[in-house]
């Protein structure tokens, strides 16, 4: 099942786009951190330069690219116009560029003003976004699984940054928290709640859409939100009351939900009507085959906790699933995204007079696939960094930037030629309506 998409509702092009093009630039800033830091950033997920690392990952990139991706979205496919959607980009990127940075700096440096500056800079920024977007979902019906759990993601990103939120003045501020289980409460919120519902929701409009898929079938679309969010909320009131046998069963029973989903999708991209197969079908197959490798390992752990006690299993978990999954994701999903819309908004430049160039003019799929080995070279040397630290720490994190780098470049690319197209046709209709007169 798919939602209706309403093209005229677009917002305008520079809305979203400047959360795409700053997205790339945070994991540059995760691989040279790396670079410099080498074997020490492996040496336990509560190090202070790996901390900041996740975080640049997670909100300088995942964060900006998700909520730049809904300004445009929600419009499009809820029919949920935001009021002033310029205004509310503007606010929304320097927040969460200035709040990815201190929360980066004050875990690097140790320092409690910049946590708690990143944490109440950050939950007011999201808490905007959660305003507009309510107010322009509010009347909006859920006539498709799209729709509800496009509303349903937006829950999940209240609950993770408000937790988020307490655990950094928590840690700021000396707070008599139990940080190491709500941390991975935090991460289950912002990867399961959040990030994989509305993985999902779009999953059922951009694949089938773009990769040529049959339709995701109804009742798993339907129920896989509710059937996290619920996951999560028992989750949260075992950790409330230190059910610890019920926190594994909640954390096994949600990688048992996302491993369904992830199989699903491999299953419809295998009946796929496209011969060819482009860097954004290359992404996801990707960020599809890590995913479940991750929540298996989730799921082991959850089965036999001694299993995150071994040496590195926690560190390849978090890669698997951010680096291999998450990040794959999202950036297929760019690569759709940002010349789909540049196409169309070249349409409506040309007033059905001037056509536009194809979307391979604006991004070459050969440019893709290019940085697409590059990232899939610098996440195996993630992956085997986590055994071999002090060989391929410093080789990772310079290879990781290397291929962000390099996802900036094209899309920075596809910008520029899309205003090089737009002068064109903006002079050839000039042009022709001059000769029509």
């Amino acid at each position: 099942m798919q939602a209706l998409l309403s093209f005229e509702n677009t917002p305008p092009f520079a809305a979203p786009l400047r959360f795409f093009v700053t997205a790339p630039l945070f994991a540059v800033l995760a691989g040279l951190l790396l670079l410099l830091e080498g074997p020490a950033l492996f040496a336990s997920r509560w190090m202070p330069a790996t901390l900041a690392a996740t975080h640049l990952m997670t909100v300088g990139f995942m964060l900006q690219v998700m909520l730049g991706a809904l300004i445009q979205i929600l419009p499009v496919v809820a029919g949920a116009n935001l009021k002033r959607p310029l205004l509310i980009a503007t606010i929304l990127h320097l927040g969460l560029s200035i709040g990815a940075l201190l929360l980066a700096g004050g875990f690097y440096l140790g320092q409690p003003l910049l946590l708690s500056a990143a944490a109440l800079l950050l939950a007011v920024t999201v808490l905007v976004f959660l305003v507009a977007t309510t107010l322009a979902l509010i009347g909006v019906p859920s006539t498709s699984p799209t729709i509800r759990g496009l509303k349903l993601a937006l829950f999940g990103l209240f609950g993770v940054v408000a937790l988020g939120a307490v655990m950094a003045f928590a840690l700021a501020h000396g707070w008599a928290l139990p940080l190491p289980v709500l941390t991975d409460l935090h991460a289950g919120w912002g990867l399961g709640g959040w990030a994989g519902v509305l993985l999902a929701a779009i999953a059922y409009v951009v694949v089938p859409m773009f990769q040529l898929t049959p339709g995701y079938p109804a009742k798993p679309s339907w129920w896989f939100p509710l059937a996290m969010l619920s996951l999560l909320l028992l989750w949260s009131a075992a950790v409330f009351f230190d059910l610890n046998a019920l926190i594994r069963l909640c954390q096994g029973l949600a990688a048992i939900v996302g491993i369904a989903f992830a199989g699903l999708t491999l299953r419809l991209q295998q009946q796929r009507r496209r011969a060819r197969a482009d860097a954004t079908y290359h992404y996801w197959q990707l960020g599809l085959t890590a995913s479940i490798f991750a929540l298996l390992m989730l799921l082991t752990a959850a089965l036999w906790p001694a299993a995150s006690d071994l040496t590195g299993w926690t560190l390849l978990f978090g890669i698997l699933l951010v680096g291999g999954g998450f990040l794959p994701f999202i950036v297929g999903m760019l690569y759709k995204i940002v010349p789909f819309l540049a196409w169309t908004h070249l349409q409506n430049q040309g007033q059905a007079k001037v056509p536009a160039p194809s979307m391979n003019k604006i991004l070459a799929d050969t440019a893709m696939q290019r940085q697409l080995i590059a990232y899939v070279a610098a996440l195996v040397l993630l992956l085997a960094a986590v055994f071999f630290p002090d060989w391929l720490a410093r080789p990772a994190g310079l290879g990781f930037a290397l291929a962000s780098g390099w996802l900036w470049l094209n899309l920075f690319g596809a910008i520029r030629r899309y205003r090089q197209f737009g002068r064109d046709i903006r002079g050839k209709l000039a042009a022709k309506l001059a000769g029509s007169k």
